[in-house]
């Protein structure tokens, strides 16, 4: 990891939307980044100005016209409301710039068929951080050795209900949880097994209960609609050898099992380091950089990404817009389901 002010090339970015999350998970990160922020912008011009200047020579904007007409950007950071991601996408895209935009990306699936679209030449990634946690990465590594063999099934637990009446919910395009927080759990279980191809949702009458996620590889996904005080939030993932959790979104285990025989064997910690479990979590103990939330909860891994595809000439592809659109299907699939299976085109 190089901190800003050492990185020998940087990327000039700008951060649109300056609102609480902005300040203090986005423009904090930018210390980590290889970046150079030339300008801020946001409805509010007293909020830009004071945050321009906050980090030094920036400039300031309250339209977002003004600043591609006036700055060479090579990125734009868009953290507002989904409601706006579409149409602040597709002018940074006609404007040449790349975009990353905060989660989530839209409020229907056919506006991100729109930016889709009007991506052209430019590269455009949504900030689905779960995928980026440290735990999370850790987990999409050893799903994939041979050693733990096929993954079967997951199993994921999120504080949240679904909301009544979903299909009015899309029709009016309303806000809810479900599209502001679903998208956390979803991610990471789409990120490690793969497409979705049918959802079927059971909740009771007061919101809660689960929705079923059939992948088109075979495997199947269970995410518990939790209630309750947090921690309340894990991910478990079985292969036909090993499993593996993340509890707390930071507690990774790793089970491996031990040898045994039925009725003969009496330790539960036999001889050698080839079997059991192996747990990994922060040391809290210092003020490292493997212990901030930052990092922990994926915001810096995500936004890191996207910086080096930029400058090493990659395509996104972890939390790409095609991956947002399998996203947001299986997000509608899950609202109208009411207790039926939904395939997914």
């Amino acid at each position: 990891m190089t901190y800003q002010r050492d990185a020998d090339k940087k990327l000039k970015v700008a951060v649109v939307g300056l609102g609480s999350h902005s300040y203090r998970n986005i423009l904090p990160a930018l210390t980590y980044l290889p970046v150079e922020l030339v300008a801020v912008c946001d409805l509010n011009g007293e909020l830009a100005a004071l945050t321009a200047k906050q980090y030094g020579q920036c400039a300031w904007y309250t339209e977002t016209k003004y600043m591609y007409e006036k700055e060479q950007l090579d990125a734009v950071f868009l953290v507002v409301s989904p409601y706006k991601h579409p149409e602040l996408a597709i002018e940074a895209f006609h404007a040449g710039v790349n975009v990353w935009m905060e989660k989530p990306a839209a409020i229907r699936v056919h506006e991100v068929e729109a930016m889709l679209e009007n991506r052209k030449q430019t590269r455009a990634m949504v900030g689905f951080k779960k995928v980026f946690m440290p735990s999370a990465e850790k987990a999409m590594e050893v799903c994939r050795i041979p050693e733990f063999g096929k993954l079967n099934s997951m199993l994921a637990s999120y504080p949240m209900c679904m909301p009544k009446n979903g299909r009015e919910v899309l029709e009016h395009r309303r806000f809810q949880n479900w599209l502001g927080n679903g998208c956390h759990p979803l991610s990471l279980m789409m990120a490690v097994g793969g497409t979705v191809s049918a959802v079927t949702t059971h909740v009771g009458a007061n919101g809660y209960g689960c929705v079923l996620l059939d992948f088109a590889n075979g495997v199947t996904g269970t995410l518990q609609l939790a209630s309750g005080p947090q921690p309340i939030e894990f991910y478990h993932f079985y292969g036909s050898n090993w499993h593996l959790g993340i509890d707390n979104c930071l507690k990774v285990t790793l089970q491996r099992g031990i040898p045994f025989e039925y009725g003969k064997t009496t330790s539960y910690v036999p001889a050698g380091l080839e079997s059991g479990a192996i747990v990994w979590e922060p040391q809290n103990c210092m003020a490292t950089l493997e212990n901030k939330a930052l990092f922990t909860q994926g915001v810096y891994g995500e936004l890191h990404y996207f910086c080096r595809c930029l400058l090493d000439d990659k395509p996104v592809e972890r939390g790409s817009l095609e991956f947002t659109l399998e996203l947001m299907k299986v997000y509608e699939a899950a609202l109208i389901s009411n207790g039926a299976t939904i395939e997914i085109q």
